[in-house]
């Protein structure tokens, strides 16, 4: 799970393993596998980032 910022200043935390695709536009869109898109303050590099750290933290636990 990772946390991002809506427009609004909002905290949402979303499953990184959702995410299908990342966009600048130049707002930083996110589509998840189910379509649903998510407009974030982040920009790609950062959402980049946080995801692959995620991911090897799952993978930490498995080893």
């Amino acid at each position: 799970m990772i946390t991002v910022t809506r427009l609004n200043k909002e905290s949402l935390i979303i499953n990184a393993e959702l995410i299908k695709t990342i966009e600048a536009t130049p707002d930083t869109i996110i589509t998840l596998l189910n379509g649903e898109r998510l407009i974030v303050k982040e920009p790609v590099k950062e959402i980049v980032k946080r995801a692959i750290e995620y991911g090897r933290s799952i993978r930490a636990f498995v080893a």
